[in-house]
């Protein structure tokens, strides 16, 4: 596995806190929460692999990435003197920052899961509407970022979500063509990989564990709270008002006084 991409946010450097984005998404989608915390923290925003400006693989798995992740954290500790990390995961992010505290505990202080469970979800559907689309865009007629927009509206018509989805569509400076940051036919293919979650058998994760949920989101659900709980035994489950599926962009706020109560705490 290559190296992967990160951007250092300084901050108070007492604590490092890792930030692990959810599908489609890259590093830098924690970067106002990682500059309103830099009394409290260093922060280190990652791309995760097929993500932002990391590597492509060929393949998905949640202990490929962590183990990914895993390799940055050994590696900054050697060149950065960077010690154990409070690690902060959403959505895909949160499995696999869940994956990482279960299989390398010893490189955390903490965890901190946002609006995810254990658990397989339901079935991918919801995720081919939105990425089977972007398949069918001809990149190599596509002029404009407008255009893109357009071709897409009808298929997601959620502004928003489409945003967000475009934000991975960039123009490459040699050919002036657009290509896609996110390895987004790799991660359609790998949809069963990403909604499914297959903890390592026999492990738990002893450490401090935040479970943040939307209270408007459906991603996480009481009854996912027996395994959560055999699996994290020292977890914290929280509900956060007015958040949907991005607590930290619903209410950012509120999410990062949490997340700053709970790593001052367990410094």
């Amino acid at each position: 596995m290559s190296e992967l991409n990160y951007e250092v946010i300084a901050g108070n450097p007492e604590r490092v806190t890792v930030f692990l984005h959810g599908l489609m998404g890259r590093g830098k989608n924690f970067l106002q929460n990682a500059k309103a915390l830099t009394a409290t923290t260093t922060a280190i925003l990652v791309d995760q692999p097929n993500h932002g400006d990391s590597a492509w693989t060929t393949e998905f798995s949640y202990q490929q990435m962590a183990d990914a992740v895993a390799a940055l954290l050994r590696r900054l500790s050697e060149v950065q003197r960077v010690g154990k990390v409070h690690l902060v995961g959403h959505s895909m992010g949160g499995k696999t920052a869940m994956m990482l505290a279960l299989l390398h505990p010893e490189l955390l202080h903490s965890l901190t899961v946002v609006d995810i469970s254990p658990t397989p979800a339901a079935g991918t559907a919801p995720f081919n509407s939105l990425l089977g689309p972007l398949l069918q865009l001809d990149l190599m007629s596509l002029r404009t970022r407008r255009e893109a927009h357009d071709q897409l509206q009808a298929a997601i018509p959620d502004d928003t979500m489409r945003n967000f989805l475009l934000a991975n569509l960039v123009k490459q400076p040699s050919s002036f063509r657009y290509r896609w940051l996110a390895n987004v036919r790799l991660l359609f293919n790998s949809l069963p990989q990403i909604v499914g979650f297959e903890p390592p058998t026999a492990t738990s994760f002893s450490g401090p564990v935040l479970w943040l949920a939307g209270s408007d989101s459906n991603y996480v659900k009481q009854s996912d709270l027996p395994l959560m709980s055999s699996l994290f035994p020292d977890v914290i489950p929280v509900a956060v008002p007015g958040a949907g599926h991005w607590v930290h962009a619903d209410q950012p706020a509120e999410f990062e006084r949490l997340v700053r109560e709970f790593i001052t705490a367990e410094a």
